[in-house]
């Protein structure tokens, strides 16, 4: 609460002074009794209740409520016009088996990156965001939408395997993720992730990303691993059981850079888990939501409540002082 004339209230100053030329107020008649019984009695009954303190302090509530109501009380009532410039961003996951290896141990590529993502759209609560997982064939397991618990819990359910087919078909899964996109979107990203190269599908993954720079589609491209060496996967052998082994590396990582060249986008290549997590932040610091707020305030005046409250001492006072004390005619 504020006030529309706040230099009133220094009025408040001088009710003190006010109280203490109320109290100290005492009106002295003098007149003969033959018998003062019952002048004794009304003193004594005075005593136990001070109706003059008690007139002179409802004489002051009235006067505060009245200075108060004076000042302009009121609230103020705020209204936003928000103005939100939304970005598109679909995820596209590689879920091959490859994505098993242990390269940020104990979690494996794959559950490291949904960790990531799960961060980035926790940030990400003005935006639609979509989700497509690919193997040897892209899957839509999420469509665009702000619904931010129904993406996590997507998220949360993705693992590799989810596609039967095994392979990296990024070609497709480029392609799948631009036939969800909105026309009418201004701003609108791919996420792509993959630790391999594409060897299913039946589009060319520089085709896709021309198509993508045709719709005005940016992507950002995340390459897991190298592209030579070997990697530690565990592996479930039926003549030894469960064994760790290490298997070669296929990262494709210079058609990554061109899909990225292609539709303006970047390339990052990841090798820890903390990378993993650092580029998925730069991603969010290159493409931020613009949000215009335009702020208005409205007034709710509060005086009626003061001088009602005025009004209530007042009467208060008029019927102690006129009916209640006792008066001599």
């Amino acid at each position: 609460m504020n006030f529309e004339r706040p230099y009133i209230l220094i009025l408040l100053l001088a009710l003190p002074f006010i109280w203490q030329f109320l109290v100290k107020k005492k009106n002295v008649v003098k007149i003969k009794f033959t018998n003062v019984d019952i002048l004794t009695k009304i003193t004594d009954d005075n005593k136990k209740f001070d109706l003059h303190k008690t007139v002179s302090l409802l004489t002051i509530l009235c006067l505060f409520f009245l200075i108060i109501s004076a000042a302009g009380p009121r609230k103020g009532i705020v209204s936003k016009e928000e103005t939100k410039h939304v970005v598109d961003i679909i995820l596209c996951l590689d879920c091959s088996t490859s994505m098993l290896a242990l390269d940020f141990y104990p979690k494996n590529r794959f559950d490291v990156a949904v960790q990531a993502a799960k961060e980035f759209v926790k940030g990400r609560k003005n935006d639609r965001i979509g989700i497509v997982v690919f193997s040897g064939i892209p899957i839509l397991t999420c469509p665009l939408t702000t619904d931010t618990e129904t993406i996590i819990r997507v998220l949360n359910n993705s693992r590799i395997g989810m596609v039967k087919l095994d392979g990296t078909a990024i070609g497709d899964a480029i392609m799948l993720a631009l036939s969800r996109m909105k026309q009418e979107s201004k701003s609108k990203i791919i996420i792509l992730l993959t630790d391999g190269r594409n060897n299913m599908g039946q589009i060319d993954p520089v085709t896709a990303a021309k198509a993508a720079q045709s719709m005005g589609v940016k992507i950002y491209t995340i390459g897991c691993g190298t592209a030579t060496g070997k990697s530690l996967y565990i592996i479930d052998d039926p003549f030894w059981g469960k064994r760790q082994v290490y298997l070669p590396q296929d990262l494709d990582e210079p058609t990554l850079i061109q899909i990225a060249d292609i539709t303006n986008g970047k390339y990052f290549n990841v090798t820890t888990k903390e990378k993993m997590f650092a580029v998925f932040k730069e991603i969010d610091k290159l493409e931020k939501t613009e949000i215009k707020v335009k702020e208005y305030k409205e007034y709710k005046y509060l005086y009626q409540i003061f001088v009602v409250l005025a009004f209530i001492c007042f009467i208060t006072r008029f019927v102690i002082e006129k009916i209640l004390v006792f008066r001599i005619p």
